[in-house]
């Protein structure tokens, strides 16, 4: 985890900015729950644990810096809440995620899928592509499984 806060620090002063204590103990919430896609308000409350001192409004400002500087990306999975995600370092896309819609689970996919998709679209609609996401709303393995035992039961 060392080295890899050692290499966000390098990229804030890249341009310009310091890693605070306020963005440190940010960014090592998001490093230990990194599979976890925490709100704003996941982070503070996990921040405040370590840092009391730590205002809400500094985690805000914080998270939106790290997303202005793409070390995290902001993301919204049709709920209405705003997530945070570490961007897997040195990744040319942003991964993409698969959505429970019974359970709520969010699996990411870390291999991207959508090259020769950016091939046709800057080809066909002459559209330089900076980025893309792509999220997959269904039911995940756990919930199939669990609903395949329910219906064996019957």
């Amino acid at each position: 985890m060392e080295s890899r806060i050692e290499r966000i620090k390098k990229q804030l002063h890249s341009q310009s900015y310091k890693l605070t204590p306020q963005r440190e103990a940010t960014v090592r919430v998001l490093l230990e729950h990194e599979e976890d896609h925490l709100s704003a308000e996941d982070v503070y409350l996990l921040v405040k644990e370590k840092s009391p001192e730590i205002g809400l409004a500094t985690v805000y400002r914080t998270l939106e810096l790290l997303t202005e500087l793409k070390i995290v990306d902001k993301i919204n999975f049709g709920d209405g809440v705003s997530r945070y995600d570490l961007r897997t370092e040195g990744a040319a896309h942003f991964h993409h995620h698969l959505v429970c819609m019974e359970c709520g689970a969010v699996d990411e996919i870390q291999e991207d899928l959508l090259g020769d998709v950016e091939k046709i679209v800057e080809r066909d609609w002459h559209f330089i592509i900076k980025d893309h996401r792509l999220t997959f709303h269904g039911i995940c393995h756990r919930c199939v499984h669990k609903n395949e035992d329910k219906s064996d039961d019957q």
